[in-house]
């Protein structure tokens, strides 16, 4: 049955939330596999495409501090009824790195005034200005976005010890196709650039992501980095380049802090310096990011793109 509570019923909703604690602990089915932890926040976005919803969520005891995320939402009815300031109540089901919330709770918010001011977004929107965020490459070369100016430029977050197959791994071979048929492209090779930006610059040297850049772009002693760069540099620097485009990620000390929960996000930064398309999850194809090329450069010798 749908646990959805309606604004009118928002007092019983409030206790039943109170109760869903012990009521959960003692009665719940166990549908997954994984650790197991009460989750409770207000919605800032949903993706019903990826199937996820980002939420601004309180702490989660014993797993991770209140902060802004991306959570998948198992229940095709749940996504369909979450919209932007909903309040939700449920269980995240936690398998290694994989996640998903299931038993929501959903209280609607109230109906807003068309004419308020909306509330700010937590990721920036197409034509938004880029900062000249300051990272330090494969070389250990201080660089900074401003210096793509001129060329697209394609970003996505990753760190090298991700156990994950279907995350930072995917990320990179993304890229690498891209990079790959970019180079069958020779003009437009020219008018773009890659970046991969550790999200674990701690561990991911420039000797570390000198190493992994290479293998993954297979010209391995040979690569010169001119197209396809690794950077990671100031954590506090990275995190907040992350964050201002939508991206939280925290250290799971069960690991013993080698892994990192973190979403996924890939950007196309037009030659301007301004946001062109985001893209959040894995589920996006590097012919995805192709026709975006194609769309900003409709040049006709370049329509055999992606091909």
């Amino acid at each position: 049955m749908k646990r959805l509570q309606k604004l009118e019923l928002f007092a019983p909703a409030v206790c039943l939330l109170a109760l869903l604690p012990a009521f959960t602990g003692a009665c719940r089915k166990q549908t997954s596999p994984g650790q197991r932890y009460e989750i409770r926040g207000r919605i800032v976005s949903v993706d019903k495409t990826n199937h996820t919803a980002t939420i601004s969520h309180e702490d989660i005891k014993d797993f991770m501090p209140a902060m802004t995320m991306d959570f998948r939402i198992k229940d095709d009815w749940a996504l369909a009824e979450l919209a932007p300031g909903d309040r939700l109540a449920g269980v995240l089901v936690v398998d290694g790195l994989s996640h998903q919330i299931e038993e929501p709770v959903i209280t609607k918010a109230p109906v807003v005034d068309p004419n308020a001011k909306p509330e700010s977004r937590s990721e920036p929107g197409p034509g938004a200005e880029v900062p000249e965020f300051a990272l330090v490459n494969q070389d250990g070369k201080k660089i900074h976005l401003g210096q793509y100016r001129g060329r697209t430029l394609l970003i996505t977050f990753i760190y090298t010890r991700c156990p994950q197959p279907d995350q930072c791994a995917l990320m990179s071979s993304n890229f690498h196709e891209i990079d790959q048929e970019l180079r069958r492209q020779p003009e437009l090779y020219k008018q773009t650039h890659l970046l991969s930006v550790t999200v674990d610059p701690e561990y991911d040297t420039s000797k570390v992501l000198r190493s992994y850049g290479a293998a993954h772009t297979e010209r391995y002693q040979d690569e010169k980095f001119d197209h396809w760069e690794f950077a990671g540099g100031d954590p506090d620097k990275v995190k907040a380049m992350a964050q201002f485009f939508g991206m939280n990620y925290f250290r799971n000390a069960e690991s013993g802090n080698e892994e990192v929960i973190h979403s996924l996000r890939t950007v196309v930064i037009d030659p301007e310096g301004k946001l062109y398309k985001l893209y959040r999850g894995n589920d996006w194809k590097p012919k995805d990011v192709l026709d975006d090329l194609k769309s900003m450069m409709p040049s006709p010798k370049h329509q055999t793109l992606g091909r």
